[in-house]
Order: structure tokens, then C-alpha cells, then sequence
């Protein structure tokens, strides 16, 4: 089993177990031990970083330990983590590197691993790359390694992403806000769309180290939707402190969240004729509004656990080109291999120029009302296990029936239970929310 990497990598507060110099640097050695045996016998290793002010010195660290063991790291400085995936794919490296924590405060680090196919590591091989580094306590510690900056690596990117305007879209004169998060996307985002002819209006695009997510961007969209409304935009777009996600404004000033994106883009793709099977990947946290708004147009929506990983994991199996989730993580499979907010918004834009306005293009989305409880825990077990809270569970879902959801579920990455209640009248989510958290405080509370 993994105890470093939850489901989207190695977080925490630099300078800290597990982001302590020792074992970014054993990170590192394991790596590139592992790919030197499955890879290539020299293997170039890419990394990339948010904005983050602890974000060089992780990469030094994870660098050295990729020197020591007989790799080359490269650097493609402040780039977003889609960015490094779609370089690492597309660019013959053997495994990247991406230094982001994504919508976490700046006081938080982490470190994702990429695969040269552009997709996460597999569970197995992030186990063996921890049981690696745990076999390293007998060897000498390494030095961190500065690596020069290879600029061209964001430029090639950028090329790709504008590549992925829809057929017969032009944004051309479009005025878009772009919400950067003070993060990856800061200089980049306004960069491509200003190279698509776009009018750009950026905001919290200034990063200075630590204000990457706040009070900004896809968490708190606030003054983008104000923004949007205020300078008569056709659209505002914003982004997480690593832009692997986007969520949307329309001009009216309406919150578009991944939800709708999936909607959108699903409507676009069936007209012409290049949505796969007629399925759409969601997760559990889907709104059942949106799932009802795609049977009204004869698809479906396959739910999976959260996690964009297991969302590309079913779009795989089953063949779907479109999936992803409501935080604004999309996966358009015949673009990318990992959700993009960039390409996304790309996306969006172009559908905008064709059909009008986002409003338009997501009419028929009634989003039920949804609430999201997270409750401290000291421990794990299968929530379903504990009688307290399978017997809440059991009345809520009876009374309930078919208009409205339960989720419960654990943080992938802190001690949480996060408790998802959605119905057609507030009332019923206020209700059951409390009562199943109160069940979990009361099981396993901290």
C-alpha cells in the first residue's frame, strides 16, 4: 500500500516530512532508479513548477536526486501541470516531474510524477518508487542541482493548445477575463489567447509567491463573475494555482462548473458526430442535474469515485473521448491525456463564437441543490461498516429515493470524511447533511 502519494501525488508543507530535503532527494534517486531499469538507460526527466516560493528549491532537491542517479533533469520553469504532461508525451522524456500543491494555499507543496505516456503513474508503480526510497537509508545523502531554464518547452505547448479552437470557431475580438489564480496559468493563459486575437482581460495574474489561489481563481470565482458582468465580457474563465481545471462565467454573470462544461461540450460533440458511444465520464460528485440534462438528449452519464485518475482510467476502458469532473477537471481524451484548464477554455470559447452565448449552450441544466460537509477524523474504516452511520445513510437514501443522492466518501490527501447530500428541495439536503455528519462526528470524529 502507498503512504506518500494520495490521489494526485506527494503533498505537504516544504521543509517537512515528506517534503524535507531528504526525502524529495530520495524521491528523486528513486525515480530515476527506476527508470534507468525500465526506460532508458539515460533517461531526461522534465519538471515543471506552479508559482509557488518553495517551488525551486523542491525542484534542486528532486533534481539532485535525478543526477545521482544517472538521469537528466530539465526544466521548463513556471508551467502548468497539464503542460508538463502533454510535454512529457510529446517530447521524448521519459517521466515528469510536476512541483504544485494545485488549489492549496502557498504554504503547501507537493510533488505529482507523470509517465512518458502523459498520464499519472499507476497505484503499483508509485508503491514501488516508495518502497525504492525506503531502501535508500543507506546511502549518502545528494546535492541539489540548478537546473537552466528551456523556455522553448512552454512555447511548444502553447502552439498545441491554440491548435485545439474548434472547426469554424473564431475568437477573434471575443472578450474573455481570465482569472489566473496568481498561479501557472498567469503567464501562459493570457499569452494563448491573446494569440488566438482574443481581448483579454486578466486578473490575479500577478504572482509573488504566496498569494497563488487567494481569495482568487476556480475556488473562489467571485470577482470573475463581477468582472465579466462589469466590462460586458463574452466570457470569463478561471483557473486553479496549477490550471489543470477552469470553471466558467457567462456574460450574464451565471457560474458554469465542470457540470456544465461536460454538458456543453457533450451537446457540441454529438452534433458533430464525434462524441464516442454516446457516454460522458462523471464521478459521484456529477450533479444529478446534470445527468438528467444528458438522457433529455439521449446520452449517459457513467459515474466513478472521485479523482481524474479514475475518470481516464473508464474513459479507457470503455472507449469515451469526454469525461471529467465538477471541480472543472475535463478530460477531452482526443486532445490530452490528463485534464487541461487551458484547452478547456479553448474549448469553451470556441463553442461560445459558434452558438452565442454560454447561457445558450447550457439551457436545460437545473442544478439540484448540493452541500459538501467535510468532518475531521482520527481513522478510516469503510464508513458503510460503522452502524451509527449505515443506519443514517439507510434512512436518508429511503426518504430520498429517486430525488436526490448521498456520497460519502474519505480525503484522498487529509484525515477527512466528506459528507455530499444533493436533492431538489434545500431543505432535505440541510437535513441529511447534518444528520449523517453528525453520525460520522459521533463514530470517528477528531
Amino acid at each position: 500500500m502507498k503512504q506518500l502519494f494520495g490521489t494526485d501525488g506527494m503533498r505537504g508543507v516544504p521543509g517537512r516530512y515528506p517534503l524535507d530535503d531528504a526525502t524529495l532527494g530520495s524521491l528523486g534517486r528513486a525515480l530515476g532508479e527506476f527508470l534507468r531499469e525500465t526506460a532508458t538507460a539515460s533517461p531526461r526527466v522534465l519538471l515543471g513548477m506552479d508559482t509557488r516560493e518553495s517551488g525551486p528549491h523542491i525542484a534542486a532537491q528532486v533534481a539532485g536526486g535525478l543526477v545521482a542517479a544517472g538521469c537528466e533533469p530539465v526544466c521548463a520553469g513556471v508551467i502548468t501541470t497539464p503542460g508538463v504532461a502533454w510535454l512529457t508525451r510529446n517530447r521524448g522524456f521519459a517521466a515528469g516531474v510536476v512541483i504544485s500543491a494545485s488549489h492549496n494555499p502557498w504554504r503547501d507543496n507537493g510533488v505529482k510524477l507523470v509517465s512518458a505516456q502523459g498520464m499519472k503513474f499507476p497505484d503499483a508503480v508509485e508503491a514501488e518508487i516508495e518502497h525504492r526510497m525506503g531502501a535508500q537509508t543507506s546511502k549518502a545523502g545528494v546535492s541539489p542541482v540548478e537546473m537552466p531554464l528551456h523556455e522553448k518547452l512552454a512555447t511548444d505547448y502553447l502552439g498545441a493548445l491554440r491548435n485545439a479552437q474548434l472547426p469554424g470557431a473564431s475568437l477573434a475580438g471575443m472578450r474573455i477575463v481570465l482569472d489566473c489564480a496568481n498561479g501557472a496559468a498567469s503567464r501562459l493563459a493570457p499569452a494563448l489567447f491573446h494569440s488566438l486575437s482574443a481581448e483579454v482581460i486578466a486578473i490575479h495574474d500577478q504572482p509573488n509567491g504566496r498569494n497563488i489561489n487567494d481569495g482568487c481563481g476556480s475556488l473562489h470565482p467571485q470577482t470573475l463573475q463581477a468582472t465579466v458582468v462589469k466590462t460586458g465580457a463574452a466570457l470569463g474563465a478561471a483557473f486553479d494555482g496549477d490550471a489543470d481545471r477552469a470553471i466558467f462565467s457567462s456574460r450574464t454573470g451565471r457560474l458554469v462548473n465542470g457540470d456544465g462544461v461536460l454538458l456543453t461540450s457533450a451537446r457540441y460533440l454529438k452534433a458533430n458526430g464525434r462524441l464516442h458511444g454516446n457516454v460522458i465520464v462523471g464521478t459521484t460528485m456529477s450533479n444529478l442535474g446534470l445527468e438528467r440534462a444528458l438522457a433529455a438528449d439521449g446520452l449517459r452519464l457513467d459515474r466513478v469515485p472521485v479523482g481524474d485518475r479514475y475518470v481516464l482510467e473508464e474513459m479507457q476502458r470503455t472507449g469515451a473521448n469526454l469525461g471529467g469532473e465538477q471541480s472543472g477537471h475535463i478530460i477531452f481524451l482526443d486532445d490530452a491525456t490528463t485534464g487541461d484548464g487551458m484547452l478547456t477554455a479553448v474549448k469553451i470559447a470556441s463553442i461560445v463564437s459558434l452558438v452565442g452565448t454560454l447561457d445558450k449552450a447550457v439551457v436545460g441544466l437545473e442544478v439540484y441543490p448540493q452541500s459538501i460537509v467535510n468532518v475531521p477524523v482520527l481513522s478510516k474504516p469503510p464508513l458503510d461498516s460503522l452502524p451509527a452511520i449505515a443506519r443514517e445513510l439507510q434512512r436518508a437514501e429511503q426518504a430520498l429515493g429517486d430525488r436526490g443522492r448521498v456520497v460519502l466518501r474519505y480525503s484522498g490527501t487529509e484525515s477527512l470524511a466528506r459528507v455530499m447530500v444533493e436533492a431538489q428541495r434545500e431543505e432535505d439536503v440541510s437535513h441529511w447533511t447534518s444528520v449523517i455528519a453528525e453520525a460520522i462526528r459521533n463514530s470517528i470524529g477528531a
